[in-house]
């Protein structure tokens, strides 16, 4: 199976080709659009901040390249928020694919959200064989509301969307690859699509 790995800069690869190596694959950072465009499989990561990375991406044409993608496609914690309307992270326009708008969580709780909470109202196949209120590992300061596109929930400081899903566009807001057995067997879901 060819996997790609978006390589726009954003980093924390490494720990995405890890998990992908223990559950036998291999996975390729590439910003190679034929590349990409022929994979199996496309994961798009992402750690940092929202228009930084947004620029580099339409520096090297991947915002065109993204939304056009036929295969399964999987952004994680800031490439899930590249693919909503827009964050406002920088004040960044996004790819626009899941049709939510990224805000910032209050003042009233500790930002960033960082470390494990649960994940519940799972509704994809995704998450098959997974349990309701499982722990995913999550670090992040904006979030996606509840919204049609929602395939799982998370609550801190209000419930909101852990997960996405729009046709052949799935996000997660939390990192499978740092979330133990139950994240690498949502990463292994992903690959079966």
């Amino acid at each position: 199976m060819k996997i790609a790995i978006i390589d726009y800069g954003a980093g924390n690869i490494q720990s995405i080709q890890f998990a992908l190596e223990r559950l036998g694959f291999e996975g390729i950072l590439t910003n190679d659009v034929a590349f990409i465009q022929s994979a199996d499989k496309v994961i798009f990561p992402g750690v940092g901040e929202a228009s930084s990375a947004m620029k580099k991406l339409i520096e090297s044409g991947l915002d065109k390249l993204i939304p056009t993608l036929k295969q399964p496609v999987l952004g994680i914690c800031l490439g899930m928020q590249l693919m909503c309307k827009s964050s406002e992270e920088g004040n960044t326009e996004g790819l626009g694919i899941f049709n939510v708008d990224i805000i910032k969580f209050s003042n009233e709780v500790k930002v960033p959200q960082m470390g494990w909470n649960t994940i519940y109202d799972l509704k994809s196949s995704l998450f098959k064989g997974i349990n309701e209120n499982e722990y995913m590992y999550l670090v992040h300061s904006y979030y996606a509301p509840k919204c049609l596109e929602m395939i799982a929930t998370t609550s801190y400081e209000l419930e909101y969307t852990s997960a996405l899903q729009k046709d052949n566009f799935y996000g997660v807001q939390f990192h499978p690859e740092k979330s133990g057995v139950i994240g690498e067997r949502i990463l292994e879901n992903f690959l079966k699509l």
